[in-house]
């Protein structure tokens, strides 16, 4: 039991190690090409931090635990909402009235959506996997075409790396991650299974707070820096990943039957979290700080929830 909970905190410390040199060699690069702090953080940090989701699933399925790599992917989104843009708000209320946010908010509760309709056919099959992989696809050409012009130099976003530099984390990054998803996985599923808690309760829980370590950090590292576009467009862009690139690649490799508790629990909560996300980015000029303590309140709950 020991040895398991020491593989679930040696992989969290490599999932947060590799997602931080992922995300700082990534930013450094994209600062060198004059990408707005919006994009970078819709789909540089956005993406980059959602790395540890994404190998975590691609382990789990692989290793014959369906249901925390859907728990993960569907815990993720709920703890990068309520959790994360939460303490965002609480340290710096993050504004709302950004460039392009809205078509990017519609492209994260489609997402959201079609998730859930997924889940009531009662699996993600590979024909599904390569959909959403197309929809991201099409999703990234859109967002390119029309950014162009738009995107002067990320202000406030040093290159602070060398190109080689930012090269060598990246990579040094990705193998750091490969290794935390591995013993994440190895332990939370042990850990479960001792327990008597099911592994899809393990997945939106242990798992899914474990993989956002670098989104929570790297959110927090912006509310204090004063780039909340960075914070909100992690969170937005990392939802969008997390269904599309996530989901669509782990089905694709191995098709992915969706737990009763995860469609009926966990599933709604994270529409629910989804849907008040745009509106409260849809609607006044910041994200207030009591509204933070909402989401934090509510994150707590669900989780509560769900180990009585």
């Amino acid at each position: 039991m020991w040895m398991d909970v020491a593989f679930v905190g040696l992989g969290l410390v490599l999932l947060f190690a590799g997602g931080e040199g992922l995300v700082r060699g990534a930013v450094s690069l994209a600062a060198r090409l004059g990408v707005s702090p919006l994009m970078i953080g819709l789909t540089v940090v956005g993406f980059g931090t959602s790395m540890p989701e994404l190998i975590v699933s691609l382990r789990a399925a692989l290793a014959g635990a369906p249901d925390i790599a859907v728990g993960n992917v569907v815990g993720s989104n709920t703890a990068n909402i309520l959790l994360i843009l939460g303490l965002t708000a609480l340290i710096a209320p993050p504004p709302t009235r950004l460039p392009g946010l809205g078509r990017d908010l519609v492209v994260m509760l489609v997402a959201a959506f079609a998730l859930a309709a997924l889940a009531r056919m009662g699996s993600v099959e590979r024909g599904a996997g390569l959909a959403l992989l197309a929809a991201l696809a099409a999703y990234l050409a859109a967002s390119a075409w029309l950014a162009r012009g738009q995107d002067g130099e990320a202000e406030g976003l040093a290159a602070t790396l060398s190109p080689l530099a930012a090269l060598a984390f990246v990579g040094g990054g990705l193998l750091a991650l490969m290794a935390g998803a591995d013993l994440l996985v190895r332990g939370a599923s042990d850990l479960a299974r001792a327990a008597g808690i099911s592994e899809a309760v393990i997945g939106v829980t242990v798992v899914a707070v474990g993989t956002s370590l670098p989104e929570l950090a790297t959110s927090i590292v912006a509310a204090w820096r004063r780039q909340p576009e960075i914070a909100v467009g992690n969170v937005v862009g990392s939802n969008i990943f997390n269904v599309l690139a996530i989901l669509g690649a782990t089905a694709l490799v191995s098709p992915l039957p969706i737990a009763q508790s995860i469609r009926l629990i966990d599933i709604p909560v994270m529409l629910g979290a989804s849907l008040a996300l745009a509106l409260l980015l849809s609607t006044g000029r910041r994200v207030p700080r009591t509204a933070g303590a909402g989401l934090l309140a509510a994150y707590v709950g669900y989780t509560a929830y769900l180990f009585i």
